[in-house]
């Protein structure tokens, strides 16, 4: 099976310069499914910390970058939304989050607000036990003892641990930001959610933190988020 993905064909959500070359690197089965972005585009592309996949490989080896808490030895390794890639030997935390237009990028965070990430809850479901498995958008799952939470909640989840540690609701009022579509980057308060009976989808209406401007876009782009998520870069604390 081929290494390479053609650079026209990538996901738009993936920041990769689309007609300076043919091919980019592939992303290997893992999170995220198709959107995740390669680890190793990250380290070449974005952040310029490896000029080659030999130099990933090697940094790989050395345990020096960690993505959720977890040391690394795929430079194939799918990276997506909310994530978070931690390079501890230098000091440097991002977490993963769509910019302007629905491309992921690397923000800024501190040591602190690198221990945990945030998990769109996509699915749930009873499992043996009496207990509630909760699906979240990069396909891993956490299981818990309590129904109190619903399909497009936002959970926070301990790195070290694997608990939760912070529960957003899916509901008006609450801080969102729109994670694909026209809007995709935009944070607002969430201020109304029109439900459509039948196949479509629900239809939600953002206002833009400043006030200045109102848009509506379909439910699955939206993800409720932190308050602190909009804070000062290197600042952030989910």
């Amino acid at each position: 099976m081929s290494n390479h993905q053609k650079r026209l064909s990538v996901p738009k959500s993936w920041p990769v310069e689309r007609k300076t070359d043919t091919f980019t690197v592939k992303a290997r089965a893992g999170p995220h499914g198709e959107d995740g972005v390669p680890l190793l585009i990250l380290l070449r592309d974005v952040l310029g910390y490896v000029d080659s996949r030999k130099e990933a490989r090697y940094a790989l080896s050395q345990d020096a970058i960690l993505v959720n808490g977890d040391p690394i030895n795929d430079e194939g390794r799918p990276i997506g939304m909310f994530d978070i890639v931690a390079f501890p030997q230098r000091e440097e935390y991002y977490r993963v989050f769509p910019d302007e237009g629905g491309r992921l990028s690397l923000t800024p965070i501190d040591a602190d607000a690198a221990g945990s990430r945030l998990g769109k809850v996509a699915g749930k479901r009873q499992v043996q036990g009496g207990n509630t498995q909760l699906s979240l958008h990069d396909g891993t799952n956490v299981v818990v003892d309590s129904d109190e939470y619903s399909t497009n909640d936002s959970i926070v989840v301990d790195n070290e641990t694997k608990e939760i540690v912070a529960h957003f609701p899916y509901e008006e009022g609450e801080l969102v930001t729109a994670v694909r579509g026209n809007h995709g980057g935009k944070i607002g308060s969430l201020e109304e959610i029109e439900v459509t009976y039948g196949s479509g989808s629900n239809i939600v209406t953002v206002e833009t933190l400043d006030g200045e401007e109102t848009f509506e876009t379909v439910e699955e782009y939206v993800v409720v988020i932190d308050e602190n998520f909009i804070g000062d870069e290197g600042g952030d604390d989910e």
